[in-house]
C-alpha cells in the first residue's frame, strides 16, 4: 500500500481533530504543515512529529510528492488556496463551509473537473453515530413522511473571536460558522434533497463587528419538506446543541441531540424509543473527524468521490447566499428555478 504524503494548511483549533484522525490511519504521512505564523507551524509541527513546518503554501505547491492537503484556513483563502493545490495535482479537503459564496466554490468545481483532482468538504455531521441512527430510522419509514423539522447552530453565551468576526476573512458570521452544520445535518437526515426557496431574517446584536451573530431561515425542499434552522453566536438559550435536529413525520418525531424517538401510538399515546449508542467524550467527538479523515483517504486510494464533496459543499453554499439576499430584500429567494 502506497504511503499517503499529506499536509496541513492552518495549524489553528480544527486542525489538531484532523491531525489526531490522521495519526490513526494506515499508510498516511504527515509531511508539511503551513500557518501564516511560522512559529505556530513549528509548534504543531513538533507536535505531531511533522517534518516541514512553513509559513507559505509555496513549498507544498511545489511537492509534487504531496498527495493531498487539508485546509483549515479562514473562509477567505479557501477557494485560491484549494485551485493552486488542485492545479499542482492534489486532492483537497476543505473545512466548512466550501467557499465564501457559491461562486468561488463554482469555480473550485470548475478547476477540480478540469484536473480530475478530489475535492472533499467537511460537514463533519454525515459521519457521526446518533445522525445515521436517526437517518435510517427516517429511511425505514418509522416516522412516516417528514414534513417539518428544526435545526440549530448556536453557541450558548460564548462566540469566536479573530478572523470569524471579520467579513473579508468569514464571509459571514454566524450563519457561515455554525449555521452550516445545522443545514447540512438535515439535508443528509432527508436523502439531500435540493432546496427550492428560501427566507431568512439575519441580524448582529451581541458585538460590534460587520458580520450576523443571530439567524432564522425557512428552507423549503423539493421533496415538500420545510425546514427552520437557527443560527447564533452569544444566545442566552439553546433549544440544542451544534447540528440539533428535530424532525417531525407523520408516524412520530425524531430528535436528533438528544438523540430518540417518539412513535405515535394514537390519540392520546406515543412510544419513546432512547436507541443504544456509542457513548460520547465530548459532543464534537473525535471520532467524527477520524472517520472524516478516513473517507477523504479512502476516496484518494480508490479514485472516488468523496460525499460531502462538491456537490453537497455547493448546495450549502447556495442556501446560505440565498439566506443573505432574503434577509437584505425582505423577500424568498427562489434557487435553481
Amino acid at each position: 500500500m502506497k504511503t499517503l504524503r499529506i499536509a496541513l494548511i492552518g495549524a489553528g483549533y480544527i486542525a489538531d481533530y484532523h491531525a489526531r484522525g490522521l495519526q490513526t490511519l494506515d499508510g498516511v504521512e504527515m509531511t508539511s504543515v503551513v500557518s501564516g505564523q511560522l512559529a505556530n507551524a513549528k509548534k504543531f509541527a513538533q507536535k505531531y512529529d511533522i517534518p516541514h513546518a512553513y509559513d507559505s503554501i509555496a513549498e507544498v505547491v511545489a511537492d509534487d510528492r504531496i498527495d493531498a492537503v487539508i485546509i483549515s484556513t479562514p473562509n477567505a483563502f479557501h477557494a485560491p488556496y484549494a485551485i493552486e493545490f488542485l492545479q499542482s495535482g492534489k486532492d483537497v479537503f476543505l473545512e466548512k463551509p466550501m467557499a465564501m459564496d457559491a461562486l468561488e466554490g463554482q469555480q473550485i468545481q470548475d478547476i477540480a473537473v478540469q484536473t480530475g483532482n478530489l475535492v472533499m468538504v467537511g460537514h463533519m455531521w454525515r459521519f457521526d453515530a446518533d445522525t445515521d441512527c436517526v437517518k435510517q430510522s427516517i429511511e425505514s419509514g418509522r416516522l412516516g413522511k417528514i414534513f417539518k423539522t428544526k435545526g440549530y447552530g448556536i453557541h450558548e453565551n460564548w462566540g469566536p473571536s479573530g478572523w470569524f468576526t471579520k467579513q473579508e476573512l468569514a464571509g459571514g458570521g454566524a450563519l457561515a460558522d455554525m449555521g452550516v452544520h445545522a443545514i447540512d445535518t438535515v439535508r443528509y437526515l432527508l436523502g439531500d434533497p435540493l432546496p427550492v426557496k428560501v427566507y431568512a431574517r439575519i441580524a448582529t446584536h451581541f458585538g460590534d463587528y460587520d458580520v450576523d451573530d443571530t439567524g432564522i431561515l425557512m428552507i423549503t425542499w423539493d421533496n415538500g419538506t420545510e425546514s427552520i434552522i437557527e443560527s447564533g453566536w452569544w444566545h442566552p438559550h439553546m433549544d440544542g446543541p451544534e447540528a440539533s435536529t428535530g424532525l417531525y413525520g407523520t408516524k412520530g418525531y425524531a430528535s436528533l441531540f438528544p438523540t430518540f424517538l417518539k412513535l405515535t401510538k394514537g390519540e392520546e399515546s406515543s412510544e419513546t424509543i432512547t436507541p443504544e449508542l456509542p457513548e460520547r467524550t465530548e459532543h464534537c467527538d473525535q471520532v467524527i473527524y477520524t472517520n472524516q479523515m478516513a473517507h477523504f483517504v479512502d476516496c484518494i486510494r480508490t479514485r472516488s468521490t468523496p460525499v460531502p464533496g462538491i456537490k453537497e459543499g455547493m448546495v450549502v453554499l447556495q442556501i446560505v447566499d440565498a439566506a443573505y439576499e432574503s434577509s437584505k430584500s425582505g423577500e424568498a429567494v427562489k434557487i435553481g428555478r
